[in-house]
């Protein structure tokens, strides 16, 4: 026991080394050379009966710092810079501070430059405001010592000064003036820095501020950076520049991209690509300057250039393509942070035809990358199959190749939800994307992405073209891995067994092969699994909730509050949270900012039909009405702050027209009954009013639906305006009691009109390669036509309202018109109601002299009335 002791005087060693390397490797104990006996003499102190915590915390400090100060007296500068040292560092106490003090004034009147920094320095951080209030001449002076040392030391002091005596280090403003314009670099730099922390809490100032110095002549290269940033935050905190406005404070930052200094240079182009709303006009500079950079023989500015290139490519890719090619290059770069951000902002601004090339590129270096770089190398793989899907086959099979290389959790995760996603947005990745998470479990280390697998395998497996071959894998996991997998295996054979009937049997026979599992929550699933699939097993095994729990919340609030007289009806719960006019512009607003970088809209999210189906089938008058084509969005009828909110949404049927009035009552005093929306039909020929579903009680805060069922002739896509009023009995509430009384009077409330448009009877569904889908469509059914379109301000505002107009789906990402763009292409899939599918190709044109725009279409269908419905989709709007 003893010999493996370690003496704590004696040097740290490793019990492995060997003699001869001891002193080559040596550490030394933080207690080598303290003795204990000494150590436990002063310790002493902690035993007496009445403990002094104030000895006991710096006895030792206070004793060190007085045989310090005597220290002073020696003339040896190196000695005498550790004395301010420790001064600083043992921090003394008030009446301490006076025994030095004058010392410190001596040396901060001394002829040695060394001896009065230093001294500013010490007095600065140990002095009150009493005693700074004293010394307050000397340290004004030292502003604008001829000393750089001096004066670099006063200023930095005044930072420290400024939390606690703000007035005392104003009152030196002139003199910080003064030194601003000082020929040492450093100085200046400080007196920049220092003016500005002066005035940070005031915009105005710091907006004068900036305002003079770039009007002034600031040398220093530190003092220019820092200008340069205070620029870039006086024009991000104005708020009143419009895109494309150039002043004064952009002409600075412009003229610094031409700085002889490589670090004021990176700066300006930072500062220029964060500012908002930055057109590409303003980009452009920029990045050229950023490009010039990317050959730069210094890894650190080549770096400076591809990171800030790789955040102008989220926002504004159209403008990064011209360094695709130096970028390139920059691929087989030795530092590795400059490889990855290279091809993770080539994959954001790259065509489709370079997708393969980068990918074999990019194989190259994964191994040699760290796991947070390869996650940002995943995550540009992912956008970059959404923007081209028809490549999903090439970077879905890269995913899996990587997923089966080793790698930690968070970039397993990564690709596990990048394939998600894919499969999610691109119908025809389905397939193959479940195939590679199959092949993935089988030897996954991570529970939490089996279970996710095995839950998306539940879910999407059933509904494959052959769903029997998913079957072999999930039970796999039932054998092998662990209780937490085992169960959610079991779970996603029930789903199989409730939704493909033919595979019932055989997995009724699986799940009770589990029955017998060593834990609990395996075998109680599979027991109740086992008995839900033997009655209406889709709706046991996947009961379907489709409340939005903000909605829910606000009908319970609402029913707690009228008093709870009746059951709560959970059918009176809306299905779809309307988006208010706010958020609609708000989202117009963000499509046009992505639209002016290059970047396409953010696409309206799609109606969820099958949910309307759902709660229509539970109708009865529409059980006759066959199959749900489409939903619309929900659109308003009432503003916002009104004391009625009512929102509609139309369903098409086959021969029917089904208006869905979801009605909301914000006035606390009433509650109306009998509530109906009644529909003036003038203007929309051809529809015939069959059925008329009104609200029994509309009490407040609650949501009910209204419905009107309009019948038309089968296959038609009639259109018209809807004129609506809203019909009502209007009953007050009693405030003594909360009841409402017996009697009531009819009222109505005008709505806006309703317009069904062609665009309501198309379906939008997309395709993962147009071209072919193109060419296997039948040519006898195209139709060709040119059409003017008028003024425009701009060719996207064209393309945007005729993709409106027709209602379909955008394929390859073609809604985004470049900048500047005299002509542009666009590719639009939609299916018709009656199935026919329609593929449209538009052409446009600008004269940029009157701005008058020309469009070109070309429609394909699976038949010739379709091709003609939607040039007359065109010529009525």
């Amino acid at each position: 026991m003893a010999a493996t002791a370690q003496d704590a005087s004696a040097p740290l060693r490793g019990p492995d080394k060997k003699d001869e390397d001891r002193d080559e490797d040596t550490e030394y104990s933080p207690f080598f050379g303290i003795e204990k006996g000494a150590v436990l003499q002063e310790a002493r102190i902690f035993n007496e009966s009445h403990i002094n915590a104030r000895q006991c915390q710096q006895k030792e400090a206070s004793e060190v710092f007085f045989s310090v100060t005597k220290l002073f007296q020696n003339k040896d500068a190196n000695l005498r810079r550790m004395v301010y040292l420790v001064i600083k560092d043992v921090c003394p106490s008030a009446d301490e501070v006076i025994i030095i003090t004058s010392s410190l004034m001596k040396d901060m009147n001394s002829k040695t430059d060394l001896y009065r920094s230093n001294a500013i320095r010490v007095l600065c951080s140990i002095t009150d405001t009493q005693l700074l209030a004293q010394i307050e001449r000397y340290l004004k002076q030292a502003v604008v010592d001829k000393s750089a040392v001096v004066a670099s030391a006063v200023l930095v002091s005044a930072f420290h000064l400024i939390s606690q005596n703000t007035d005392i280090v104003k009152r030196w403003t002139n003199e910080i003036q003064e030194a601003v314009q000082s020929k040492h670099s450093m100085v200046q730099f400080h007196a920049v820095a220092l003016l500005h922390a002066l005035r940070a809490s005031d915009r105005l100032a710091v907006s004068k501020l900036v305002s003079s110095l770039v009007k002034g002549s600031v040398r220093s290269t530190l003092a220019q950076v820092l200008l340069v940033r205070y620029v870039a935050q006086v024009i991000s905190e104005s708020g009143t520049r419009q895109p494309g406005e150039s002043g004064s404070f952009y002409d600075f930052l412009e003229s610094c991209l031409r700085h002889k200094n490589d670090m004021v240079t990176v700066e300006a182009a930072r500062a220029i690509c964060n500012m908002k709303d930055v057109t590409t006009r303003e980009l452009t500079p920029a990045v050229t300057v950023l490009q010039l950079m990317l050959s730069s023989s210094k890894p650190v500015i080549r770096f400076a250039a591809v990171r800030t290139l790789n955040k102008v490519a989220m926002t504004h890719p159209m403008a990064v393509t011209n360094c695709n090619i130096d970028m390139e290059s920059l691929i087989s770069d030795q530092n590795r942070s400059i490889a990855t951000l290279a091809i993770t902002t080539l994959l954001k601004t790259g065509n489709e035809s370079s997708v393969d090339r980068l990918l074999k590129q990019i194989g190259t270096f994964m191994t040699d990358i760290a796991d947070e770089f390869k996650i940002v190398v995943v995550e540009a793989i992912r956008s970059l199959c959404l923007k081209f899907p028809q490549k999903y086959r090439a970077l879905m099979n890269f995913l899996s190749t990587v997923l089966r290389e080793d790698g930690g959790f968070e970039y397993k995760k990564a690709i596990v939800d990048s394939i998600l996603i894919l499969i999610r947005e691109i119908p025809d990745a389905k397939e193959s994307g479940l195939a590679h998470l199959c092949e993935f479990i089988e030897d996954c280390e991570f529970t939490y992405l089996s279970t996710q697998v095995l839950h998306l395998l539940g879910l999407e497996g059933p509904r494959t073209k052959e769903p029997a071959k998913y079957i072999r894998y999930i039970y796999n996991r039932v054998i092998l891995e662990n209780a937490t997998v085992r169960a959610a295996a079991v779970s996603s054979l029930a789903q199989f067994g409730a939704l493909v009937e033919e595979l019932r049997p055989r997995v009724q026979v699986l799940l009770k092969r589990a029955l017998h599992d060593n834990d609990d929550e395996v075998r109680d699933r599979a027991t109740l699994y086992l008995s839900q699939l033997t009655g209406s097993a889709e709706e046991a095994v996947q009961p379907q909730w489709d409340v939005p729990a903000k909605n829910l919340e606000a009908s319970l609030r609402a029913y707690l509050h009228n008093g709870a007289t009746q059951a709560f009806d959970l059918g009176s719960v809306a299905r779809e949270v309307p988006e208010s006019p706010r958020q609609a512009k708000a989202k117009a607003k963000e499509n046009k900012k992505a639209r002016d970088g290059g970047m396409p809209a953010t696409p309206a999210r799609t109606p969820q039909t099958s949910e309307y189906a759902e709660q229509l089938k539970k109708v009865a008058q529409f059980a006759s009405y066959g199959r749900l084509f489409r939903s619309s969005e929900p659109v308003q009828l009432t503003e916002e702050e009104t004391e009625y909110t009512i929102v509609a949404i139309k369903h098409v049927f086959p021969a029917h027209t089904v208006l869905q009035f979801q009605c909301t009552n914000t006035v606390q005093e009433q509650v109306l009954e009998d509530v109906s929306v009644s529909i003036d039909l003038t203007d929309a020929e051809g529809f015939e009013e069959e059925t008329v579903l009104p609200l029994a009680r509309m009490v407040y805060g609650e949501v009910g639906q209204s419905y009107v069922a309009l019948a038309r002739p089968e296959g038609a896509t009639l259109v018209g305006k809807l004129t609506n009023v809203l019909k009502f009995t209007v009953k007050e509430i009693d405030p003594t009691t909360g009841e409402a009384e017996e009697e009531g009077y009819s009222d109505e409330y005008k709505l806006e009109d309703l317009d069904v448009a062609g665009s309501d009877y198309v379906k939008q569904e997309g395709v993962a390669d147009f071209r072919s889908a193109w060419e296997q469509m039948d040519e006898s059914t195209e139709l060709a036509d040119s059409y003017g379109l008028g003024q425009r301000d701009s060719m996207q505002e064209a393309v945007e309202a005729v993709i409106a107009i027709l209602g379909m789906q955008v394929c390859e990402g073609t809604d985004a018109v470049a900048p500047n763009a005299r002509s542009h292409s666009a590719l639009l899939s939609g299916i018709f109601i009656g199935d026919a599918r329609s593929l449209v190709r538009l052409k446009f044109g600008i004269e940029t002299s009157t701005r008058e725009v020309a469009m070109h279409v070309t429609v394909r269908s699976d038949t010739p009335e379709v091709s003609e419905l939607v040039h007359q989709m065109i010529q009525d709007a």
